[in-house]
């Protein structure tokens, strides 16, 4: 993880970047944003010169490096902000954390009114860009280790870079657990990753249910999709109680660390990236323990259901009827319908025994979600308006998306079953939409304060883009620390 600190002097100057604003106007042009420190003798001038002749246009995430042998600096990097709204720093940072690649560090002269938004917008894409997963030392990593920001004041955007400096950890390490090929991860090995976390951070408790105990409370959900693999089922709670805490919110991750799809084996297009699907639990994991490192006063309860959806002698069949936690019976006719069971225990449990104020589960839930609303949006789902456009508003400032999908009454008739009290899996289409109202009919008396995000197909990038690496994306965790942190 990048170094980076704020100074109110540079103390190094070998590699400077200076931002590039666009034109303000239709008789003025693309200029470089007075900085809020001096610089070397003829470095404005030059850049002045450099900004028409390069055709530098400043929209954020523009880059352009100008090489100046024998000269300090000995390179500068223009770096377009936009309109310098959070947004278009946090481009602006990812821009150059891919441009600085080759150097070992860069100081970064900020403009003389920039905003604790903006630079926390900047760090953010300093380090969410710079991101790597590698489980071998072979070929070429990034060099960039440390980054200076230079600002009249650092105290004024000293909280800024560390709840940046948090996003982009705990966003890195829900990366890390959904990249991490299933080879190592299963649900144990998952459990035990988030027990490290936790333990670099006071005030936080943990419970990992096992097998065996799974089987004593009657997870019947968690316990059957797991029944196919050699590597058992886990419930991971992790809680984070602030003293004086008013609002308790429940998150809710779905983790299969590896999904066959089961007896309804999936074709292997669709199997090879199915490490991914447990980016929920990641996500959730993530904000708990960023709630926790940041102190945010609000208590957060995170249930992580986990398990391998595996094709054996003893995996749960198509037709079989599963009973959850607290009663409730589904009959099941698809195997790869398999999310929502976990899903569905862990709900029923949050509601009759943690009673929260607010729950929201988020899952890689359908691939109806991307047919929907393509690769970075999240299908958001919730009775509540505020709720919704409170978390809507979380996601927006983050710099990651979700729009608002329908509950509609007339689709709750698929869920009807001759055999059970729900049907899981319904073949009418809408296939996002009748996952969610099935996920409603476990929220008990918190159906109107429950949120279900589908968040399957932005959690996964085919590429760089802007900050998002090539692989999973941790799509989730900015959001809801960002909305955590407006709760009291």
């Amino acid at each position: 993880m990048l170094a980076i600190r704020l100074l109110a002097e540079p103390e190094r100057l070998d590699t400077l970047a200076l931002p590039v604003r666009p034109a303000r106007g239709e008789e003025s042009r693309p200029e470089p944003v007075s900085v809020t420190t001096a610089l070397p003798a003829g470095v404005v001038e030059e850049v002045a010169a450099l900004v028409p002749a390069t055709r530098l246009t400043g929209a954020p995430g523009e880059t352009y490096a100008h090489l100046r042998p024998g000269r300090t600096p000995g390179r500068l990097l223009l770096v377009g902000t936009g309109d310098g709204d959070e947004a278009a720093w946090r481009r602006a940072g990812a821009a150059l954390a891919r441009a600085a690649r080759d150097e070992t560090y860069i100081t970064f002269a900020l403009p003389d009114d920039a905003s604790p938004a903006a630079v926390r917008g900047l760090v953010e894409g300093l380090l969410l860009a710079s991101y790597r997963f590698r489980l071998t030392d072979a070929g070429p990593t990034p060099s960039l280790t440390d980054v200076d920001l230079v600002v009249a004041d650092p105290a004024t955007h000293a909280d800024a870079v560390e709840a940046a400096r948090t996003t982009g950890r705990m966003t890195a390490l829900a990366r890390d657990l959904t990249n991490m090929p299933s080879s190592v991860k299963n649900p144990q090995w998952f459990a035990e990753q988030v027990r490290a976390a936790a333990a670099d951070l006071p005030d936080l408790t943990l419970r990992v249910r096992e097998p065996a105990d799974l089987a004593a409370e009657g997870f019947g959900g968690i316990l059957a999709v797991g029944a196919g693999s050699v590597n058992g089922p886990r419930l991971v709670e992790l809680d984070w109680h602030p003293a004086g805490a008013t609002t308790h919110v429940v998150l809710v991750g779905k983790g299969i660390t590896f999904d066959t799809g089961g007896i309804s084996i999936k074709p292997v297009p669709a199997m090879k990236l199915m490490r991914k699907d447990m980016a929920g639990a990641a996500a959730v994991v993530g904000a708990t323990l960023g709630a926790a490192a940041l102190r945010l006063p609000v208590r957060v309860t995170t249930l992580a259901p986990l398990a391998e959806n595996m094709v054996s002698g003893s995996a749960f069949r198509p037709g079989d009827v599963v009973r959850h936690y607290g009663g409730v019976t589904s009959e099941t006719t698809n195997s790869d319908a398999e999310g929502r069971l976990v899903l569905a225990d862990a709900l029923a449990y949050a509601v009759r025994e943690l009673k929260p104020d607010l729950l929201v589960d988020l899952a890689t839930l359908t691939g109806a979600n991307a047919v929907a609303l393509g690769k970075r949006h999240g299908a958001l789902y919730s009775e509540n308006d505020g709720l919704a456009a409170d978390v809507l508003a979380a996601v927006d400032a983050a710099g990651e998306a979700a729009w608002r999908m329908p509950l509609p009454a007339d689709y709750v008739e698929y869920l009807g079953s001759d055999l059970a009290d729900l049907h899981s899996s319904p073949d009418r289409g809408a296939g996002s939409v009748t996952a969610a109202l099935y996920l409603r009919e476990f929220t008990g008396d918190l159906r109107d304060r429950w949120l279900h995000i589908d968040m399957s197909a932005p959690s996964w990038a085919d590429g760089d883009d802007a900050e998002l690496t090539g692989g999973a994306t941790g799509w989730g965790v900015r959001s809801l620390l960002r909305w955590l942190a407006t709760l009291r």
